[in-house]
Protein backbone atom coordinates (compact mmCIF):
# COMPACT_ATOMS: atom_id res chain seq x y z
CA UNK A 1 0.00 0.00 0.00
CA UNK A 2 1.41 3.40 -1.00
CA UNK A 3 1.71 6.17 1.59
CA UNK A 4 -1.07 8.14 -0.15
CA UNK A 5 -3.48 5.19 -0.10
CA UNK A 6 -2.61 4.43 3.51
CA UNK A 7 -3.40 7.99 4.54
CA UNK A 8 -6.67 7.85 2.61
CA UNK A 9 -7.60 4.60 4.38
CA UNK A 10 -6.82 6.10 7.80
CA UNK A 11 -8.97 9.10 6.95
CA UNK A 12 -11.92 7.00 5.83
CA UNK A 13 -11.77 4.29 8.53
CA UNK A 14 -13.78 6.28 11.11
CA UNK A 15 -16.53 6.67 8.52
CA UNK A 16 -16.94 2.91 7.99
CA UNK A 17 -19.94 1.24 9.64
CA UNK A 18 -19.13 -0.20 13.06
CA UNK A 19 -19.91 -3.70 11.83
CA UNK A 20 -17.39 -3.42 9.01
CA UNK A 21 -14.68 -2.13 11.33
CA UNK A 22 -15.45 -4.95 13.81
CA UNK A 23 -15.13 -7.59 11.13
CA UNK A 24 -11.69 -6.42 9.97
CA UNK A 25 -9.89 -7.91 12.96
CA UNK A 26 -12.39 -10.61 13.94
CA UNK A 27 -11.92 -12.84 15.81
CA UNK A 28 -9.58 -11.17 18.28
CA UNK A 29 -9.92 -13.88 20.95
CA UNK A 30 -11.06 -17.50 21.28
CA UNK A 31 -14.69 -18.03 20.25
CA UNK A 32 -17.00 -19.45 22.91
CA UNK A 33 -19.45 -22.02 21.54
CA UNK A 34 -22.43 -23.14 23.61
CA UNK A 35 -24.01 -26.57 23.07
CA UNK A 36 -27.20 -26.84 25.18
CA UNK A 37 -26.98 -30.64 25.43
CA UNK A 38 -24.73 -33.19 27.09
CA UNK A 39 -21.52 -34.40 25.40
CA UNK A 40 -21.73 -37.39 23.08
CA UNK A 41 -25.22 -36.91 21.65
CA UNK A 42 -25.95 -36.15 18.01
CA UNK A 43 -26.12 -32.37 18.64
CA UNK A 44 -22.76 -32.29 20.39
CA UNK A 45 -21.15 -34.69 17.91
CA UNK A 46 -22.32 -32.78 14.82
CA UNK A 47 -21.19 -29.48 16.31
CA UNK A 48 -17.74 -30.82 17.12
CA UNK A 49 -17.33 -32.35 13.65
CA UNK A 50 -18.04 -29.05 11.94
CA UNK A 51 -16.08 -26.86 14.34
CA UNK A 52 -13.01 -29.12 14.17
CA UNK A 53 -12.97 -28.65 10.39
CA UNK A 54 -13.66 -24.93 10.80
CA UNK A 55 -10.64 -24.51 13.06
CA UNK A 56 -8.51 -26.43 10.57
CA UNK A 57 -9.65 -24.10 7.75
CA UNK A 58 -9.24 -20.83 9.59
CA UNK A 59 -6.85 -21.29 12.49
CA UNK A 60 -9.47 -19.81 14.82
CA UNK A 61 -9.63 -20.98 18.41
CA UNK A 62 -13.07 -22.27 19.41
CA UNK A 63 -13.90 -23.42 22.93
CA UNK A 64 -16.99 -25.63 23.19
CA UNK A 65 -19.05 -25.58 26.39
CA UNK A 66 -21.88 -28.04 27.06
CA UNK A 67 -24.68 -26.34 28.99
CA UNK A 68 -27.63 -28.79 29.15
CA UNK A 69 -30.87 -28.14 30.97
CA UNK A 70 -34.43 -26.80 30.73
CA UNK A 71 -35.16 -28.39 27.35
CA UNK A 72 -32.11 -26.62 25.84
CA UNK A 73 -33.18 -23.20 27.15
CA UNK A 74 -30.36 -22.88 29.68
CA UNK A 75 -27.69 -22.93 26.99
CA UNK A 76 -29.69 -20.92 24.47
CA UNK A 77 -30.23 -18.21 27.09
CA UNK A 78 -26.45 -17.85 27.50
CA UNK A 79 -26.11 -17.21 23.77
CA UNK A 80 -29.09 -14.84 23.65
CA UNK A 81 -27.65 -12.67 26.43
CA UNK A 82 -24.00 -12.76 25.36
CA UNK A 83 -22.28 -9.65 24.01
CA UNK A 84 -23.07 -9.44 20.26
CA UNK A 85 -19.44 -8.98 19.30
CA UNK A 86 -18.75 -12.25 17.51
CA UNK A 87 -17.22 -13.92 20.56
CA UNK A 88 -20.15 -16.23 21.43
CA UNK A 89 -22.23 -18.58 19.28
CA UNK A 90 -24.35 -21.65 19.91
CA UNK A 91 -26.06 -24.69 18.51
CA UNK A 92 -29.79 -25.46 18.60
CA UNK A 93 -31.98 -28.26 17.28
CA UNK A 94 -35.68 -28.74 16.48
CA UNK A 95 -36.71 -28.41 20.14
CA UNK A 96 -35.68 -24.75 19.90
CA UNK A 97 -38.46 -24.13 17.37
CA UNK A 98 -41.01 -25.98 19.51
CA UNK A 99 -40.01 -23.99 22.59
CA UNK A 100 -41.28 -20.83 20.88
CA UNK A 101 -44.82 -22.16 21.37
CA UNK A 102 -44.42 -24.42 24.41
CA UNK A 103 -42.86 -21.68 26.53
CA UNK A 104 -44.45 -18.61 24.93
CA UNK A 105 -44.41 -15.79 27.48
CA UNK A 106 -42.30 -17.81 29.92
CA UNK A 107 -38.98 -18.12 28.10
CA UNK A 108 -36.17 -15.77 29.21
CA UNK A 109 -35.55 -14.96 25.54
CA UNK A 110 -37.38 -14.95 22.21
CA UNK A 111 -36.41 -18.09 20.22
CA UNK A 112 -36.50 -16.07 16.99
CA UNK A 113 -35.88 -12.39 17.78
CA UNK A 114 -33.06 -12.97 20.30
CA UNK A 115 -30.83 -14.67 17.72
CA UNK A 116 -29.17 -14.20 14.35
CA UNK A 117 -29.17 -17.53 12.46
CA UNK A 118 -25.74 -18.37 11.03
CA UNK A 119 -26.37 -21.61 9.16
CA UNK A 120 -28.56 -24.68 9.07
CA UNK A 121 -25.76 -27.22 9.33
CA UNK A 122 -27.65 -30.44 8.71
CA UNK A 123 -30.96 -32.31 8.90
CA UNK A 124 -31.39 -35.69 10.61
CA UNK A 125 -34.57 -37.48 9.45
CA UNK A 126 -36.24 -39.46 12.23
CA UNK A 127 -37.03 -43.18 12.21
CA UNK A 128 -40.10 -44.97 13.59
CA UNK A 129 -39.39 -48.22 15.42
CA UNK A 130 -41.59 -50.78 17.17
CA UNK A 131 -41.40 -53.46 19.83
CA UNK A 132 -40.80 -56.86 18.24
CA UNK A 133 -44.00 -58.29 19.72
CA UNK A 134 -46.25 -55.71 18.05
CA UNK A 135 -48.04 -57.65 15.29
CA UNK A 136 -47.30 -55.22 12.43
CA UNK A 137 -44.59 -55.31 9.78
CA UNK A 138 -45.04 -51.87 8.23
CA UNK A 139 -46.74 -48.51 8.72
CA UNK A 140 -49.86 -49.52 6.81
CA UNK A 141 -50.43 -52.37 9.27
CA UNK A 142 -49.59 -50.10 12.22
CA UNK A 143 -52.29 -47.64 11.20
CA UNK A 144 -54.84 -50.43 10.80
CA UNK A 145 -53.87 -51.95 14.17
CA UNK A 146 -54.00 -48.58 15.97
CA UNK A 147 -57.44 -47.83 14.53
CA UNK A 148 -58.65 -51.24 15.69
CA UNK A 149 -57.21 -50.63 19.18
CA UNK A 150 -57.65 -46.90 19.89
CA UNK A 151 -55.68 -45.64 22.89
CA UNK A 152 -54.07 -49.04 23.46
CA UNK A 153 -50.66 -48.33 21.92
CA UNK A 154 -48.06 -46.36 23.87
CA UNK A 155 -45.31 -44.34 22.22
CA UNK A 156 -42.33 -42.92 24.03
CA UNK A 157 -40.14 -39.87 23.51
CA UNK A 158 -37.11 -38.21 25.04
CA UNK A 159 -39.40 -35.55 26.52
CA UNK A 160 -42.38 -33.27 25.94
CA UNK A 161 -41.76 -31.02 22.94
CA UNK A 162 -38.85 -33.05 21.58
CA UNK A 163 -38.77 -33.56 17.81
CA UNK A 164 -39.54 -37.26 18.35
CA UNK A 165 -42.62 -36.44 20.42
CA UNK A 166 -44.01 -33.86 18.02
CA UNK A 167 -43.25 -36.01 14.98
CA UNK A 168 -45.32 -38.84 16.44
CA UNK A 169 -48.12 -36.38 17.23
CA UNK A 170 -47.95 -35.23 13.60
CA UNK A 171 -48.17 -38.86 12.48
CA UNK A 172 -51.20 -39.42 14.72
CA UNK A 173 -52.95 -36.35 13.34
CA UNK A 174 -52.20 -37.22 9.71
CA UNK A 175 -53.01 -40.93 9.96
CA UNK A 176 -56.02 -40.43 12.24
CA UNK A 177 -54.89 -42.77 15.00
CA UNK A 178 -54.98 -42.58 18.80
CA UNK A 179 -51.81 -43.53 20.68
CA UNK A 180 -50.78 -42.57 24.22
CA UNK A 181 -47.64 -40.50 24.80
CA UNK A 182 -45.23 -41.53 27.56
CA UNK A 183 -42.48 -38.90 28.03
CA UNK A 184 -39.08 -39.83 29.42
CA UNK A 185 -36.02 -37.91 30.54
CA UNK A 186 -33.96 -38.86 27.52
CA UNK A 187 -34.10 -41.51 24.83
CA UNK A 188 -32.16 -44.24 26.68
CA UNK A 189 -34.87 -45.15 29.22
CA UNK A 190 -37.56 -44.98 26.52
CA UNK A 191 -35.53 -47.35 24.36
CA UNK A 192 -35.19 -49.82 27.24
CA UNK A 193 -38.96 -49.84 27.73
CA UNK A 194 -39.48 -50.32 23.99
CA UNK A 195 -37.21 -53.36 24.08
CA UNK A 196 -38.92 -54.57 27.26
CA UNK A 197 -42.40 -54.24 25.81
CA UNK A 198 -44.06 -51.55 27.94
CA UNK A 199 -43.81 -49.23 24.92
CA UNK A 200 -44.89 -50.22 21.44
CA UNK A 201 -43.58 -47.30 19.34
CA UNK A 202 -40.52 -45.06 19.56
CA UNK A 203 -39.37 -42.37 17.13
CA UNK A 204 -35.88 -40.91 17.33
CA UNK A 205 -32.69 -40.44 15.30
CA UNK A 206 -31.29 -43.40 13.34
CA UNK A 207 -27.89 -43.15 15.03
CA UNK A 208 -29.55 -44.09 18.32
CA UNK A 209 -32.09 -46.65 17.16
CA UNK A 210 -30.50 -48.45 14.20
CA UNK A 211 -27.92 -50.34 16.30
CA UNK A 212 -30.83 -51.88 18.24
CA UNK A 213 -32.67 -52.64 15.01
CA UNK A 214 -29.64 -54.38 13.54
CA UNK A 215 -29.09 -56.38 16.71
CA UNK A 216 -32.69 -57.63 16.45
CA UNK A 217 -33.91 -56.07 19.70
CA UNK A 218 -36.50 -53.84 17.98
CA UNK A 219 -37.82 -53.45 14.44
CA UNK A 220 -37.74 -50.49 12.08
CA UNK A 221 -41.01 -49.50 10.41
CA UNK A 222 -40.09 -46.44 8.37
CA UNK A 223 -37.99 -43.31 7.95
CA UNK A 224 -39.56 -39.84 8.05
CA UNK A 225 -37.67 -38.78 4.94
CA UNK A 226 -38.38 -38.22 1.22
CA UNK A 227 -35.85 -40.91 0.27
CA UNK A 228 -34.00 -43.73 1.99
CA UNK A 229 -30.90 -42.82 3.96
CA UNK A 230 -27.54 -44.00 2.72
CA UNK A 231 -26.69 -45.10 6.26
CA UNK A 232 -29.86 -47.23 6.54
CA UNK A 233 -30.91 -48.22 3.00
CA UNK A 234 -32.90 -51.19 4.27
CA UNK A 235 -35.44 -48.92 6.00
CA UNK A 236 -38.28 -47.65 3.76
CA UNK A 237 -39.72 -44.16 3.83
CA UNK A 238 -43.10 -43.65 5.49
CA UNK A 239 -44.76 -43.50 2.06
CA UNK A 240 -43.02 -46.69 0.92
CA UNK A 241 -44.21 -48.41 4.09
CA UNK A 242 -47.85 -47.61 3.36
CA UNK A 243 -48.26 -44.47 5.44
CA UNK A 244 -48.72 -40.75 4.74
CA UNK A 245 -45.82 -39.08 2.93
CA UNK A 246 -44.49 -37.28 6.00
CA UNK A 247 -41.09 -35.70 6.39
CA UNK A 248 -39.82 -34.88 9.85
CA UNK A 249 -36.45 -34.48 11.44
CA UNK A 250 -34.34 -32.95 14.06
CA UNK A 251 -31.72 -30.57 12.74
CA UNK A 252 -28.58 -28.72 13.74
CA UNK A 253 -28.45 -24.93 13.45
CA UNK A 254 -25.77 -22.45 14.45
CA UNK A 255 -26.91 -19.14 15.97
CA UNK A 256 -25.40 -15.88 17.18
CA UNK A 257 -26.80 -13.23 19.55
CA UNK A 258 -29.28 -11.05 17.64
CA UNK A 259 -27.20 -7.88 17.25
CA UNK A 260 -24.02 -9.60 16.08
CA UNK A 261 -22.64 -7.66 13.06
CA UNK A 262 -24.03 -9.08 9.83
CA UNK A 263 -20.65 -9.32 8.14
CA UNK A 264 -19.27 -11.42 11.00
CA UNK A 265 -22.30 -13.70 10.75
CA UNK A 266 -21.87 -13.90 6.97
CA UNK A 267 -18.17 -14.71 7.24
CA UNK A 268 -18.77 -17.46 9.79
CA UNK A 269 -21.64 -18.82 7.69
CA UNK A 270 -19.41 -19.06 4.62
CA UNK A 271 -16.73 -20.92 6.57
CA UNK A 272 -19.36 -23.29 8.05
CA UNK A 273 -20.71 -24.02 4.56
CA UNK A 274 -17.20 -24.81 3.37
CA UNK A 275 -16.64 -27.16 6.33
CA UNK A 276 -19.99 -28.93 5.89
CA UNK A 277 -19.28 -29.45 2.19
CA UNK A 278 -15.95 -31.12 2.90
CA UNK A 279 -15.67 -34.90 2.33
CA UNK A 280 -14.55 -35.40 5.93
CA UNK A 281 -17.62 -33.80 7.52
CA UNK A 282 -19.99 -35.13 4.85
CA UNK A 283 -18.81 -38.68 5.42
CA UNK A 284 -19.11 -38.41 9.19
CA UNK A 285 -22.59 -36.89 8.87
CA UNK A 286 -23.72 -39.69 6.57
CA UNK A 287 -22.53 -42.29 9.09
CA UNK A 288 -24.80 -40.87 11.80
CA UNK A 289 -27.80 -40.18 9.55
CA UNK A 290 -27.41 -36.43 9.02
CA UNK A 291 -27.98 -34.84 5.61
CA UNK A 292 -25.46 -31.96 5.29
CA UNK A 293 -26.83 -28.51 4.41
CA UNK A 294 -24.66 -25.51 5.29
CA UNK A 295 -26.84 -22.66 4.02
CA UNK A 296 -26.83 -18.84 4.28
CA UNK A 297 -28.00 -16.78 7.27
CA UNK A 298 -31.13 -15.66 5.38
CA UNK A 299 -32.00 -19.23 4.35
CA UNK A 300 -31.42 -20.44 7.91
CA UNK A 301 -33.72 -17.70 9.24
CA UNK A 302 -36.49 -18.70 6.82
CA UNK A 303 -36.12 -22.34 7.82
CA UNK A 304 -36.38 -21.46 11.53
CA UNK A 305 -39.52 -19.37 10.92
CA UNK A 306 -41.10 -22.27 9.01
CA UNK A 307 -40.25 -24.75 11.77
CA UNK A 308 -41.70 -22.50 14.48
CA UNK A 309 -44.96 -22.17 12.51
CA UNK A 310 -45.09 -25.89 11.67
CA UNK A 311 -44.67 -27.13 15.22
CA UNK A 312 -46.96 -24.44 16.64
CA UNK A 313 -49.78 -25.97 14.60
CA UNK A 314 -48.98 -29.51 15.73
CA UNK A 315 -48.71 -28.43 19.37
CA UNK A 316 -52.03 -26.56 19.26
CA UNK A 317 -53.87 -29.44 17.56
CA UNK A 318 -52.50 -32.03 19.98
CA UNK A 319 -52.94 -29.79 23.04
CA UNK A 320 -49.34 -30.34 24.10
CA UNK A 321 -48.37 -28.54 27.31
CA UNK A 322 -44.85 -27.96 28.60
CA UNK A 323 -43.78 -29.79 31.74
Amino acid sequence: MTMRRRLLWLALAPMLPAAARAQQGWPTKPIRWIVPYTPGGITDSATRMVLAKLQEQTGWQIVIENKPGANSMLGADIVAKAAPDGSTFGTVIAAHAANATLYAGRSPYDPVKSFAPVSLVGIAPLIMTANNALPVKDVKELIAYAKAHPGKLAFGSSGIGAAAHLTTELFKQTAGVDMVHVPYKGTAPALQDLIGGSLQILVDVPSTLMPQVRSGKIKALAMFSPRRLASAPEVPTIAEAGGPALESSTWVMFLAPAATPRDIVARLSAEVAKAVASPEVGGKFEAIGIVPVGNTPDAAARFLDEEVARWAKVIATAGVKAE
